[in-house]
């Protein structure tokens, strides 16, 4: 299985042709105003509409009021919405959009309750639990807690690089696997050279899996 990639926190144009001309599945932009990532859905927008087919444009939002999520989804064109917060399932389907629900992952994560709250999402993203911060810790997790025959796609983040995601795809082969600050310059701001090394480093992975 090919892991995809979703590079999260666009806020520029030029990233964004960069990650594509890269490879990239699927872009994230943050919707959440706290974020050092935040964008406007004015420039979402513009991003979005420049973008090809085939790659998934995906909108961030943590805690959001749900005429907010629907007004910005459907002005912005999204294709698939991310939640990041304390938001249901009964939440997170109320839009009739595909959904992906991220996962503060700790040790006494319950994966069959995960399993069957989130059972009609896109899949769930994991990443390390923080009470404090929201929208993308940058932070690691154990990647041992990842479990194994699970029926929803697993994309792993938090604290990925170029010089580590071939390990987590070599040795869990997750769905797909999401990076932010990873690949940057500053915050918001993409480096072209780490985006284009993420990449090939997934795809190297998921070739050495294939043999």
């Amino acid at each position: 299985m090919r892991t995809r990639v979703k590079i999260c926190g666009i806020t520029r144009l030029q990233d964004a042709i960069d990650a594509i001309a890269a490879g990239v599945d699927a872009l994230g932009f943050v919707f959440y105003p706290k974020s050092p990532r935040y964008i406007s859905p004015e420039n979402a927008k513009l991003i979005i509409r420049s973008m090809p087919a085939f790659v998934t444009s995906v909108g961030l939002f943590v805690n959001e009021e749900a005429d907010r999520v629907e007004s910005v989804a459907s002005n912005c064109g999204l294709d698939l919405l991310q939640f990041h917060g304390a938001e249901s399932a009964a939440f997170c389907e109320g839009f009739q959009r595909r959904y992906i629900k991220a996962v503060g992952v700790t040790s006494d994560t319950s994966w069959s309750k995960l399993e069957q709250e989130y059972c009609k999402s896109s899949g769930l993203l994991l990443d390390k639990f923080d009470p404090k911060r929201f929208g993308g810790t940058g932070q690691g997790f154990d990647w041992t807690c990842i479990p194994t025959g699970f029926s929803l796609p697993l994309i792993v983040a938090g604290g990925l690089t170029p010089e580590n995601v071939a390990q987590v795809v070599q040795s869990h082969t997750p769905y797909g696997v999401d990076v932010s600050s990873g690949v940057e310059l500053e915050k918001g701001i993409k480096s072209q050279h780490k985006m284009q090394n993420f990449i090939l480093n997934v795809s190297y992975a998921t070739q050495c899996n294939a043999n």
